[in-house]
């Protein structure tokens, strides 16, 4: 882990291609940030520290949690309650006594950005709203979103309720993460099945990208009067990921096209630990004929667009091994080079043991005479 720390704070100082030669985008947004999907680095950025509300882009928090807890607990069925549906702002359209799963009122949430669904999740989940903002507040923290508080599940205004824009990056990455959370969100449109009464409702995702932007995979819009327009959204064009939020931004849409534009102008992702391997290691002195592998800990590493061009790989392993392997060991490994220099390299392991072949016991005769032999060298 310190090794792959030193990598990316070496190759973090290497410097991107200039502004001026790259059109950095001039965005509408109070405060805006571009990071890498894939591990985070910042390629641009503007306030991107300032507190600031955030309205609906607060249900990716919540639909998060929700569809952890789907995951963890077998995707239960929620009885809609009048309490639930007791709140102001977007709805899906749930009435007190609907019944459907965990998932689908997270489609609700993501989709429609409906309150209801944010709410109904966070009462379901916290018993309170209290309760459930300790669960955002915690998981927040996991992440390392260290300048947000949560009080509402679902973005609706308060004092104490704030997010900054790298804060936000940070939980859309997280989110996009989760594979459940990256399909609702990356979807035009979905068919929601409640079971309560027995019906199927069709609803249009409020991210305009979805349909305008090629390679935009999600994620979440939000407005209020003090919040003004907000967008956490992601993208991904040949193997790159691109997280982008901008918070009060009359033109978020324009502001987050020029973002990704800029950032596939930009830099590239480089995937270390995807080459392909021999089916079998051949092994001597043991009854296997040889061990399957694997790649050990991989690294994504978002570079500038030429450095990224430059990375070279080299598979390092023997012909063969010999008797006994042991599951786990490591045997070689890939190599990768930047200029010459070897910047990162992913172990390759063996997926199975092999065990060494056992000799035939020696007579008597067959030990002296060794012993005899010792004896003259």
């Amino acid at each position: 882990m310190k090794k792959i720390l030193f990598l990316l704070a070496a190759l973090l100082l290497l410097p991107l291609p200039t502004a001026k030669a790259a059109n950095e985008p001039s965005v509408s947004a109070q405060s805006a940030i571009l990071i890498s999907g894939d591990d985070g680095t910042v390629i641009f950025e503007k306030n991107s520290h300032e507190r600031l509300a955030m309205a609906s882009t607060t249900k990716i928090m919540t639909a998060l949690l929700t569809l952890e807890e789907a995951e963890r607990s077998g995707d239960p069925v929620i009885d809609i309650t009048e309490e639930m549906v007791r709140v102001e702002g977007s709805s899906m359209g749930l009435q007190a006594g609907n019944r459907l799963t965990l998932t689908n009122l997270t489609s609700g949430m993501l989709l429609a950005s409906g309150n209801d669904a944010a709410n109904a999740a966070a009462l379901y989940l916290g018993e309170s709203q209290e309760g459930f903002a300790k669960l955002m507040n915690a998981r927040a923290r996991e992440i390392g979103m260290e300048e947000t508080n949560f009080v509402t599940p679902s973005g609706l205004d308060d004092d104490e309720h704030y997010s900054t824009a790298y804060d936000m990056a940070l939980l859309g990455r997280e989110a996009m993460m989760n594979e459940e959370f990256a399909r609702i969100a990356g979807s035009s449109t979905l068919q929601v099945e409640f079971i309560e009464p027995e019906q199927r409702v069709s609803y249009t995702n409020h991210n305009k990208l979805l349909r305008i932007y090629d390679g935009c995979i999600g994620i979440k819009t939000g407005f209020t009067k003090k919040a003004g327009r907000t967008l956490v959204s992601a993208a991904r064009r040949e193997g790159t990921t691109l997280i982008a939020v901008t918070l009060n931004a009359p033109d978020d849409w324009d502001d987050h096209t020029a973002m990704f534009d800029y950032g596939f102008d930009t830099v590239k992702t480089v995937q270390m630990g995807g080459e392909a391997l021999p089916e079998t290691l051949p092994v001597a002195g043991s009854d296997k004929q040889g061990v399957t592998l694997r790649m050990g800990q991989r690294l994504s590493m978002t570079l500038p667009i030429e450095q990224a061009q430059g990375v070279e790989s080299r598979v390092l392993l023997p012909r063969f091994l010999y008797a006994p392997v042991m599951a786990g060991e490591r045997v070689g490994r890939v190599q990768y080079l930047m200029g010459g220099q070897e910047i990162y390299s992913v172990p390759i392991i063996a997926s199975e043991e092999a065990g060494a072949l056992e000799l035939p016991e020696r007579s008597g005769w067959e030990r002296f005479t060794d012993w005899v032999m010792g004896l003259f060298g």
